[in-house]
């Protein structure tokens, strides 16, 4: 464990820290306002540190600092020793793909577009990110009839130059084909500036452009040339078209959304220029270190901006959270961009509609980050492996059942069963329980019931003979409960562990079903017998088999529990009475006037009604009228 440095040793002045490990290598960077405030937050007992914080602690051996004059040098220099040093305890993003760009070379003679990965260079113009190259080549497919450049290599360009001749591109009007001189070099190169103002967003001065030059064409008698200018016009209008609006035509906004778990957040960046949406781009982010989220929004802010954007810094920057330090990373945006930049969270309005438009596609993100995981045979295989050695299983858990509950307010108790055989969920093993014996809100006495009465139904069926139904000639009952789980989970701490070795004790059942509880506030696994614990590695197919599972209850308990909820609500003061069906109940409200109007009725204006059987109008006044 790291040595508190000497009092007063630690300056009270902004600067970056840098905590590393007995090999002298860095595992954490931070940044701080006040070194000394923050690196006395460090040097506290462990039980009142996060879970990760301590760990990190722990694992240091020393820790050094760098002095600097404000807090925007500080944040800067933390962002160039993560980016050099890449902490193990520092959040990382866990999906480092290249996004395709759709690159003009302006620095050739007559430069081309083309898809770009990698690292950016000098001379060239960004435009996107892309979530797929072949939408960049879609978009690229559409303006080249507008915006007739060249898209072939320099190989290729030489080649047609020494021909004569030029390639297809230039028969089918998609290339002004500048290697045989059939262009000069100024007007390609207004087609050039022309492409890059329209991918940018400027497109309005682009269609007052041609609409000018297309009438003054037409004035002139020179109708080749006017036809010509509006068959630009009408691509140019069509690839507009496909740009949806959605902000005002001088906005430049970044806009930001976050789907986060406590381990992973999926993040999406839509990158909208002169109102509309030019570029998009996502990643997953591992959190490694604790995080609120206006800090993760902060993290995200230096990944997007740490290196030279393509698209540069804009106006605003639309976020989840603002954190503690908003103030300085506006500064840090405004001193990149060369003028103000605000950092907010939409409260109202379009940018609030389009936030969220934005969340749900981050949201949607994470869901297939988690699927693509779940669908892999070899992890799911390393999992279970995982899980048998962590938990210290006799075997491989490869039926695995979690249990959770629901309520509100202690009405409406539900619990839920899911299972999962082989690493995936079968829906056809699931099964709901309505409490019975509980009254009031008592988490801990609902688990013991469902627990029970689960593993009484396994206990009956495990004893039953398989033909004992058919002695009599009648039909086998299905068995619902007939195999045992090769790990019980129950979604809570030790108090809920507690409960389920409990109820496997007093059935006997301890020897023949593991059991083990998943705390949602840091993830941690307890298992009978060991007061701490057990750690299970972050980002391990292990833990992430067992948010999965755990989830799934919570998701199923949930859904059972509106759904109860909804039956209660819908109730009628009419159900229950004899000869009173659904068909019946609604003639009856319905001439009647109304429920309250059927409960003041006398019995003769029930027995009026022709559609109502004497026996059920005495029936229905009997019920309101005792």
């Amino acid at each position: 464990m790291v040595d508190r440095p000497p009092a007063g040793t630690i300056p009270d002045a902004p600067g970056s820290y840098q905590f590393k490990d007995a090999q002298g290598r860095v595992i954490y960077v931070g940044k701080a306002s006040s070194l000394r405030q923050r690196l006395s937050n460090y040097f506290q007992s462990p039980r009142n540190l996060h879970p990760r914080t301590a760990q990190m602690v722990a694992t240091a051996a020393t820790v050094e600092w760098i002095e600097v004059r404000n807090e925007v040098e500080a944040l800067m220099l933390e962002y160039s020793l993560i980016k050099q040093h890449r902490p193990r305890f520092n959040i990382r993003l866990r999906d480092d793909k290249s996004y395709p760009f759709l690159a003009v070379t302006v620095d050739e003679q007559f430069p081309r577009a083309m898809v770009m990965r990698g690292r950016k260079r000098k001379g060239t113009r960004y435009f996107g990110p892309y979530a797929h190259a072949y939408a960049i080549r879609d978009t690229l497919d559409l303006l080249l009839r507008s915006f007739p450049i060249r898209t072939c290599s320099p190989a290729k360009f030489n080649q047609h130059h020494r021909l004569g001749r030029p390639c297809l591109l230039f028969h089918i009007e998609k290339c002004s084909g500048p290697c045989v001189g059939e262009i000069e070099e100024m007007p390609y190169r207004q087609l050039v500036v022309e492409l890059c103002e329209f991918l940018d967003g400027r497109t309005d001065e682009i269609v007052d452009r041609l609409t000018r030059e297309m009438r003054g064409a037409a004035a002139e008698l020179a109708y080749e040339r006017a036809a010509r200018l509006r068959d630009r016009l009408t691509a140019v209008q069509r690839a507009i078209e496909k740009q949806q609006m959605v902000a005002e035509r001088n906005e430049d906004v970044d806009v930001v959304g976050v789907a986060e778990d406590e381990l992973e957040a999926a993040v999406q960046v839509f990158y909208v220029r002169h109102g509309r949406v030019v570029g998009r781009k996502g990643f997953v982010v591992d959190k490694v270190e604790p995080l609120s989220p206006g800090q993760l929004s902060e993290r995200i802010l230096e990944e997007l901006y740490g290196d030279e954007p393509p698209l540069g810094v804009p106006k605003q920057v639309l976020v989840p959270a603002l954190g503690e330090d908003t103030s300085t990373y506006e500064e840090w945006l405004g001193h990149l961009r060369g003028s103000r930049v605000q950092i907010r969270v939409p409260q109202r309005g379009d940018k609030r509609a389009l936030h969220e438009t934005v969340t749900r596609n981050a949201n949607e993100e994470f869901l297939r980050h988690r699927l693509r995981r779940a669908g892999d045979h070899n992890a799911r295989s390393r999992a279970m492996t995982e899980l048998q050695d962590l938990l210290q299983l006799p075997e491989a858990p490869l039926r695995i059942e979690c249990y959770d509950m629901a309520h509100l307010q202690g009405t409406d108790y539900v619990g839920s069963m899911v299972v999962m055989e082989d690493g995936l969920p079968n829906k056809r093993e699931y099964r709901r329980f309505k409490i019975r014996d509980v009254p009031g809100n008592d988490d801990f006495a609902a688990m013991e019931e469902v627990l029970t009465r689960r593993l009484s139904a396994y206990l009956q069926e495990r004893d039953q003979p398989l033909d004992e139904d058919l002695a009599d000639g009648a039909p086998r009952r299905p068995r619902k409960f007939a195999y045992p789980p090769q790990l019980l989970l129950v979604d809570g701490g030790k108090g809920q562990l507690g409960v389920a070795e409990r109820v496997v004790h007093r059935l006997g059942l301890a020897d023949e079903i593991p059991i083990a509880s998943l705390a949602k506030r840091f993830e941690e696994i307890y298992v009978p017998g060991r007061g701490e614990p057990v750690e299970i590695p972050r980002g391990s197919e292990a833990l992430f088999m067992l948010q999965r599972i755990r989830d799934e209850a919570h998701r199923f308990a949930n859904t059972f529990h509106r759904e109860v909820r909804g039956k209660r609500m819908t109730t009628s003061a009419l159900d229950g009475i004899p000869g009173l069906g659904e068909a019946r109940r609604k003639k009856l409200v319905q001439a009647m006037g109304g429920v309250n109007a059927v409960k003041r009725a006398d019995l003769a204006d029930l027995r009026a009604l022709s559609f109502l059987p004497d026996a059920v109008a005495e029936a229905v006044y009997a019920t309101f009228h005792p």
